[in-house]
């Protein structure tokens, strides 16, 4: 009998260390229930199932590649600190049907960012969806993305990978060649189910954020010295954005937006058509330096894409919005629009228009101006939604 009561009581604190084992690392009292193990201290490794939710306490430090693979889930509380230290080996992808919760607060945002304080440190944050892109126009439904190497893309138009909200993307877009860099967040075919809010990538070696088809929505983008473009979207995307800040700073950069149909097919469907709301967009000065700021242009719109920009500020590029291309001019004045853009300053060349062959065309049609237009929010400042989580202003 003894003996029995003595396997009772040693049951019974072992379950009660195991449970508050469990709770030390939940995130609004949920627990883990993934058979994944996640080490502070060297994480990598493929979430195969359930969810693995990481401790806000501790630091992680991203040795390798985390993959959250089909039917699991990562959550990330509030004020959680994550360090690459890997170059192109450390990144986080999300595969479709993988879902990742980003639970940031203005307060206390989640950062992900490098052990070493410099851009191109570690991959980045990459995320394959089963919303529809344009690749193959219509002949397959899905591709392989270009880092990472997960399959992306499909028909189901809302769905959804998961909530991002309050994320600080920092020092990311390692580069495996001249050819091939992480951006510091990926968006490839995610669909409009999918959560992001008040997200900013800051000084990574390539663009800040890009879309490769899909119907994500986005809400309070910042991208602050990315060495590419800030903002770059292509092979189908049409998400309806609201509030997105674009700075180049650093000594090095490119445009403000990049946005493309698709490079190797500019009529196929479904047609790039994102919808843009509040823009303010900082970029080097007219007269920077061309070795260092080789496409000084607050907005470039080619290869076919469709648009609807409105309440646009821009000031210090050297052209304001230029479209190329002649099945992306065809679209000036109807599907392709930036709305109430105020040119604050510093920007001799307010339109610019190439057709496919090379000659000059005008595309004036595509913007109507405004003196009133508030881009982001606060003209050229930092906007009132970004203060406390984002940096760089």
């Amino acid at each position: 009998m003894k003996k029995s009561i003595l396997n009772f009581v040693t049951v019974f604190a072992l379950s009660g260390a195991l449970l508050t084992s469990c709770s030390s690392n939940d995130d609004n009292g949920k627990k883990p229930t993934s058979s994944f193990t996640a080490d502070p201290a060297n994480f990598q490794g493929k979430i195969t199932d359930g969810e693995v939710i990481l401790d806000a306490t501790k630091t992680y430090k991203l040795t390798g590649g985390i993959r959250v693979e089909n039917g699991a889930t990562l959550t990330i509380p509030a004020g959680t600190v994550i360090e690459g230290t890997g170059g192109t080996a450390s990144y986080i992808a999300v595969a479709q049907g993988g879902k990742i919760n980003v639970n940031g607060t203005a307060a206390k945002p989640v950062i992900m960012t490098a052990t070493t304080k410099a851009a191109g440190k570690w991959g980045g944050l990459v995320i394959c969806g089963k919303a529809p892109i344009n690749r193959d126009n219509g002949k397959t439904t899905t591709a392989t993305s270009e880092v990472a190497e997960l399959t992306y893309g499909g028909t189901i138009a809302n769905d959804n990978s998961g909530s991002i909200k309050y994320l600080r993307i920092e020092y990311a877009g390692a580069a495996f060649n001249t050819e091939k860099e992480f951006n510091g967040l990926s968006f490839f075919g995610v669909g409009s189910g999918t959560v992001v809010e008040n997200v900013q990538a800051y000084y990574g070696a390539d663009d800040g954020f890009e879309f490769f088809g899909g119907t994500v929505n986005t809400k309070n983008l910042i991208s602050i010295g990315n060495e590419d473009d800030q903002f770059d979207w292509t092979e189908g995307w049409s998400g309806t954005n609201e509030n997105w800040y674009g700075k180049l700073d650093f000594g090095k950069g490119n445009r403000g937006i990049e946005a493309d149909n698709f490079e190797f097919g500019y009529a196929f469907a479904p047609i790039s058509n994102p919808t843009i709301t509040n823009l303010t967009l900082v970029g080097p000065g007219s007269t920077a330096a061309v070795a260092n700021f080789a496409e000084n242009q607050a907005i470039k719109l080619r290869r076919g894409t469709k648009a609807k920009i409105s309440n646009v500020v821009v000031t210090a590029w050297a052209t304001g919005v230029d479209v190329e291309n002649d099945e992306t001019i065809a679209f000036v004045g109807t599907d392709l629009k930036v709305s109430s853009i105020l040119f604050l300053a510093d920007v001799p060349t307010k339109t610019k228009g190439k057709k496919t062959d090379g000659t000059s065309a005008s595309v004036t049609g595509v913007i109507t101006e405004s003196a009133t237009a508030t881009g982001a929010g606060n003209g050229i400042a930092q906007p009132t939604w970004a203060a406390g989580w984002s940096v760089g202003f």
